[in-house]
């Protein structure tokens, strides 16, 4: 067996992935780009982990002193890598779990609070399936009306508290509504914003930056058109922005808009301009045109693209949220999109180990010798098939929990892609963990999509292994 599993994967193929790379979802000639465009949270900046703890402490207090909930959920402290981006919730059930990309439940992974469920009750849930129907997830940006999609990095403090304070009623046997507590949450997360905590911690503690100041010199040197469009208020981008590129920071800038209020900013076409003087107050005047050196306010997409002419593939746009950045620009209006995952690092390091690529090879092993033996229906062969099978699944929960004991890669359930890398693959054209890997590639590279086989290109090693020896014979 030892030289068939040689035959699969090429030695040390996993430890040429590269964290630093920009992967092609489809063809992008930079060459072709001469207007490059950003969100600011997590795309021109990126924050540590402390800002998640930070997040679901202050959420935790208001929910018991603006809610009233019991004072005991205060001795719950935040569990770092509890969840993981692109999850779904079940808002009626207080089930947090990850989906495939054929909305299927990865087994495993379905959380009441903070304890597993086993597969049996799943099954009694979910009515003998673990299928969830299009119907109670088909909100555009994962907002179903049962099942919730948590799609941008700020959510992993909401999913992580959401899972705590599911896991005080139902430890301390008090009787609870799941909907209302879903709903609680919610609104206290968004107070956590609304109220400008998060960005006060950011501002008070502006270390953990990306390589901004050197890709914004290197695009302007080659004259390429800059704009940002941020959900942020300008006082907190300006802070961050002259942390990472100095007080001048706007030059680089053709057009800056700030609290844009994406994802309605893509499809509203009423809210107007609104520019901002040097003391961030609003002025009063009709916006004719978006200068450089000017801060404006709200507004539309299709405004933007009328007083700019901005269009189509020229134009390059960088953001973390696949729904709100990324999936209007590319369906409606033809931009190219760039996604930041910074998951990436992560999972780039976790594919390179050796206990990987050797658990990898042996599960896909596994796999084509159980197709091959389900043909045989005596006694013995059941029963080997039986062994594989179990230790087939071992296997998978092995490699799942090298990524997150809980849940896993947010790239993969099992061996399909998840829910979160179908929308990665549909509404980015390119993607990478952080804008410094622009830095790696002149600007007029272009990213080819490696191309995939379709399962009806690519028989199994085991195909061709008997195959071969038919042909022997």
């Amino acid at each position: 067996m030892r030289r068939l599993v040689h035959e699969l994967i090429p030695p040390g193929a996993c430890k040429t992935l590269n964290s630093a790379a920009i992967y092609a979802n489809n063809e992008v000639d930079l060459a072709e780009v001469d207007i490059y465009g950003f969100d600011y949270d997590y795309t021109l900046a990126l924050y540590s982990n402390a800002l998640n703890t930070m997040i679901y402490n202050q959420a935790r207090t208001f929910l018991i002193e603006h809610f009233k909930y019991p004072e005991e959920i205060s001795k719950y402290e935040y569990v770092p890598n509890f969840a993981v981006r692109g999850l779904h919730y079940d808002i009626q059930k207080g089930l947090l779990m990850k989906i495939d990309a054929f909305h299927y439940i990865q087994r495993g992974t379905v959380y009441r609070g903070l304890s597993p469920l086993s597969d049996e009750e799943v099954l009694d849930l979910y009515g003998g399936t673990f299928h969830i129907p299009l119907h109670e997830d088909s909100g555009f940006y994962g907002k179903g009306p049962r099942v919730k999609q948590f799609m941008d990095i700020f959510s992993i403090p909401e999913m992580t508290l959401l899972a705590v304070a599911n896991d005080f009623f139902i430890t301390n046997d008090i009787e609870y509504d799941p909907v209302h507590l879903f709903k609680d949450i919610s609104v206290t997360i968004g107070m956590v914003h609304l109220k400008g905590f998060m960005y006060k911690w950011v501002m008070q503690d502006l270390g953990e930056f990306d390589l901004t100041d050197a890709v914004l010199h290197r695009l302007v040197s080659q004259g390429k058109k800059l704009f940002l469009i941020t959900n942020s208020p300008f006082s907190f981008v300006d802070k961050g922005m002259t942390h990472m590129a100095g007080k001048k920071w706007r030059d680089f800038f053709d057009v800056v808009i700030v609290q844009a209020d994406k994802p309605h900013f893509f499809t509203d076409c009423v809210k107007p301009f609104r520019r901002l003087d040097d003391n961030g107050d609003l002025r009063w005047e009709k916006i004719k045109s978006l200068d450089k050196g000017q801060i404006y306010k709200q507004g539309n997409l299709y405004d933007f693209l009328r007083l700019t002419g901005w269009r189509g593939s020229k134009v390059l746009y960088f953001g973390d949220h696949l729904y709100s950045d990324l999936a209007d620009l590319m369906l409606r209006h033809g931009w190219r999109t760039a996604a930041i995952v910074p998951e990436l690092e992560h999972e780039t390091k976790v594919v390179s180990t050796n206990r990987y690529a050797l658990s990898l090879t042996w599960l896909q092993a596994l796999t084509g010798l159980l197709e091959q033996l389900q043909v045989h229906k005596d006694q013995e062969s059941k029963q080997v098939f039986r062994e594989w099978q179990q230790e087939r699944d071992e296997l998978r929960a092995m490699i799942k929990n090298l990524y997150n004991p809980q849940f896993g890669s947010i790239f993969r359930t099992g061996h399909n892609p998840t829910y979160f890398s179908r929308r990665l693959c549909r509404f980015s054209d390119i993607y990478m963990a952080s804008l410094s890997c622009l830095l790696n590639y002149d600007l007029s590279y272009t990213f080819y999509p490696r191309r995939t086989p379709l399962q009806h290109e690519a028989p199994l090693w085991m195909d061709q292994l008997s195959a071969d020896a038919q042909f022997k014979q």
